[in-house]
């Protein structure tokens, strides 16, 4: 099993969207922004990606600039590229044409010291779809209470 150090998570990605597929890209990133990404410290909840030209890029991720940084610092919501085959993009791009889709990064994490980012090909919830995995979501958690005080008692 390869050594992964999950750095941030986007919760909100499977309450808004139904992903139909994941991809594993690898991400361009200067020097400070992998030292700050070390540390555990990034943010994907406004983040997306895009495809332009043939390329993948993430935008609006926040990663803050290294404390120890100075003239060398990044900007913290810069765009940047994902490393992708390139018949991934092409089945990125052809998904998010289509009406209501869209791709989102789900899980910035390392793999053997190198940066990742899994991206998932998803489409929109309507409100009651969010509602009723709310609903089922509380059902389980309920059941669950329910069995625990059983074989407690």
């Amino acid at each position: 099993m390869a050594d992964i150090t999950v750095v941030a998570t986007n919760r909100r990605a499977r309450h808004d969207y139904f992903v139909e597929d994941t991809f594993e890209a690898g991400i361009v990133l200067t020097g400070t922004e992998v030292k700050s990404l070390r540390r555990g410290r990034a943010s994907l909840a406004e983040a997306h990606v895009s495809v332009k030209d043939g390329e993948a890029w993430l935008e609006n991720a926040h990663i803050p600039e290294y404390g120890q940084g100075a003239w060398t610092n990044h900007a913290p919501r810069r765009k940047r590229k994902l490393l992708l085959h390139e018949e991934e993009i092409l089945i990125l791009a052809e998904g998010s044409r289509e009406k209501g889709s869209t791709i989102v990064p789900l899980k910035l994490y390392f793999v053997r010291g190198r940066a990742k980012i899994q991206i998932g090909l998803a489409k929109g919830k309507r409100l009651y779809d969010k509602r009723q995995a709310l609903r089922e979501k509380e059902d389980a958690r309920e059941a669950q209470r329910a069995i625990s005080l059983r074989t407690k008692g």
